[in-house]
């Protein structure tokens, strides 16, 4: 699946944008503030409905504007056409379409592509909190599986109930004679939640560290899981949470399970989070969104759409062409620059260009004239 034409009304700095994308690869190109990450934003809220950039998504409407509402004309791999439409007031549910039809989530929309993005502060993924690799695994999860994407989220409430069943039980409220039945109920979807984590990053395993040296990433790389329970069976961890309620009553909250556990991203057996620079860090984090790619294609069939926001200003010119030479393939990806002369083969009649300016997206042809799009 991949997204022909965008088109966007009210969203970030553009009061109208109609942008037709390459099948391959477009360079969105312009000087800074132009809009070049707006576009990508609006790409990923059409594709997700959620913004990559906030978690206040009211500021994705345009100042002055009441709403903004973004559509996709896409095409599958048969020539068959599809559409997907987001619209979003403040305060207001998500009004959201698929071929004209109204749906409830696009995560279950089958035409919806998947996407993937870089943005200069994902780098957080990489050397923030753990809270930040776990959800991000969790979304590499309902990607490849989609059907798995539940377990999560009934993980979570279950702990929300049992931390609430400690707080009581501090308070005097209640005793400790329901402990058991939330303890089984946490390890129920604790386990199988863990399950998924781990195959996942088996998944990774491969294509991550063949990433990182092909953009030469030094040493050996390497994604690992590592679990806060190793417990062979629900019954078993059950047990664990039970040793552990004193402590949980003396904090206030559950301490063990998988809502602690941590995805190591590693050079050479050491933790690019503590101990790689600012550059192994990026390196690391693009190596980890080119091995979701790779491995969301052979589970699901289909490159997801890659959207790079600024991520070769900050390259060498060897890794430079190194990245330009994994993006000269199969499948769709976007990328943002200031220079054209950034992105190794940027000006190849076969690459999809587009110079934003003056709130505008236009196509720029082969000859180099901008026209706008339309």
């Amino acid at each position: 699946m991949r997204v022909r034409r965008l088109r966007a009304r009210e969203f970030r700095t553009y009061a109208r944008l109609d942008a037709e994308l390459g099948a391959g690869l477009t360079v969105v190109h312009g000087r800074n503030g132009a809009g070049k990450t707006n576009l990508i934003e609006a790409l990923y809220f059409g594709c997700t409905a959620r913004s990559c950039r906030t978690s206040n998504e009211r500021e994705v409407v345009r100042f002055g504007a009441a709403a903004t509402h973004v559509d996709l004309d896409l095409e599958d791999v048969d020539g068959v056409a599809h559409t997907l439409s987001v619209g979003f007031q403040p305060g207001e549910p998500k009004r959201l379409k698929a071929d004209g039809a109204d749906v409830e989530r696009l995560l279950d929309v089958t035409s919806r592509p998947l996407v993937s993005v870089f943005l200069p502060d994902r780098l957080e993924l990489v050397k923030g909190p753990p809270a930040l690799r776990r959800a991000h695994l969790d979304q590499v999860i309902a990607a490849a599986w989609p059907a798995r994407a539940e377990t999560r989220r009934i993980f979570g409430q279950a702990v929300a109930q049992r931390n609430a069943l400690l707080s009581s039980i501090r308070a005097g409220r209640a005793s400790r004679a329901s402990l058991p039945a939330w303890d089984a109920e946490v390890a129920r979807h604790g386990v199988v939640l863990r399950d998924h984590r781990a195959e996942a990053c088996e998944l990774l395993a491969e294509p991550f560290a063949r990433a990182a040296a092909d953009l030469g990433l030094a040493g050996e790389a390497a994604i690992r899981y590592r679990p806060r329970t190793h417990a062979s069976s629900a019954e078993e961890f059950a047990a664990e949470l039970a040793e552990r309620v004193d402590g949980d009553l003396e904090r206030g909250f559950t301490g063990h399970g998988p809502h602690r556990d941590e995805i190591v991203l590693a050079r050479d057996g050491r933790e690019l989070r503590v101990f790689g620079s600012q550059g192994e860090q990026r390196l690391g984090l693009l190596a980890l969104l080119l091995a979701e790619r790779e491995a969301l294609a052979d589970v699901r069939g289909a490159l997801p759409l890659l959207l790079l926001d600024d991520v070769m200003s900050e390259l060498d010119p060897v890794r430079r062409r190194k990245l330009a030479e994994r993006l000269d393939g199969p499948g769709q990806s976007v990328i943002t620059t200031t220079d054209l002369a950034h992105v190794p083969g940027a000006e190849a009649a076969t690459v999809c260009r587009i110079a934003v300016r003056d709130g505008a997206a236009l196509a720029e042809p082969a000859d180099g004239a901008a026209t706008e799009a339309a």
